[in-house]
């Protein structure tokens, strides 16, 4: 295990001296900056449009700094030929995969909640600049979307340590979990206009057949959105969070191991 943590370790410090992560820092800055102007626009309810806005902004920002970052690590390890100097050692490819997403799990958990503390400042903000007696806004249903930002982004970053497993191109790897980002934060929806049976639609066996093979296999990424609990205060159920706490271990779990799984029988070029 004291490869696995050291790798982690290695793969925690690379990224945070990535120059893209710095670049992507700067565009936040700017869109929180932008989130200050935009919510003097509204006549009413600020702190919901800049809690609302704060959140996208660290769900986008957030994405790409996983994509970028994420996409490349195995790659990046293969052309260098690094790699072979790492699975010489006393340490598996199993421990090797684990150790890469340990280390991209950490930077992505800590970049998003130090995203979260700075996106706070333009809702306290607004809401000392605004004050408004009918407003429900509630911190701790703010952090906890945060929280949950940081889990949907984690299990994308196992999605790409699984594809980065099965080929050694960064560009596939990229085009493949956004393509799986794009697929689970729709699925539901698409889900629930088929059940829902609006009259005059009619649904074939294969394409219902289809849709239910595409929700239970890509992850619901909707699931861990709470932007609108957040900017509206309303108070999360804590069986629903338990519930996708569960969901997200679960399938991080069936992706690195699957992952592990194939990177021992995959030969190396």
């Amino acid at each position: 295990m004291n490869g696995v943590w050291s790798l982690a370790y290695i793969t925690f410090k690379e990224g945070i001296k990535n120059r893209a992560i710095f670049g992507i820092f700067i565009m936040v800055v700017l869109m929180l900056a932008a989130v200050v102007t935009l919510t003097n626009l509204f006549m009413r309810d600020i702190v919901k449009v800049a809690a609302d806005l704060s959140l996208a902004t660290i769900s986008f920002s957030g994405l790409l700094m996983t994509l970028f970052i994420g996409t490349n690590l195995l790659a990046k390890d293969i052309d260098k030929r690094t790699i072979y100097m790492v699975i010489s050692r006393p340490v598996s490819r199993a421990q090797y995969l684990i150790g890469k997403f340990l280390g991209l799990f950490f930077l992505v958990t800590a970049a998003v909640l130090f995203l979260g503390v700075v996106s706070s400042l333009p809702v306290y903000f607004a809401g000392v600049g605004y004050q408004n007696p009918q407003s429900i806004f509630k911190w701790h249903v703010y952090f906890t979307a945060i929280l949950f930002i940081a889990m949907k982004l984690t299990l994308i970053a196992a999605v790409i340590i699984f594809f980065s497993s099965i080929t050694s191109t960064s560009f596939i790897t990229l085009v493949l979990t956004i393509a799986t980002y794009l697929i689970g934060s729709t699925n539901e929806v698409v889900k629930g206009i088929m059940d829902a049976k609006i009259e005059g639609v009619t649904i074939s066996p294969l394409m219902g057949g289809t849709i239910k093979f595409v929700y239970y296999v890509f992850p619901n990424l909707s699931a861990f959105d709470l932007k609108i609990q957040a900017a509206h205060g309303i108070a999360i159920p804590i069986e629903y969070l338990l519930w996708v706490s569960a969901y997200w271990l679960l399938y991080m779990g069936v992706m690195i191991s699957a992952g592990a799984l194939i990177i021992r029988r995959r030969e190396f070029p």
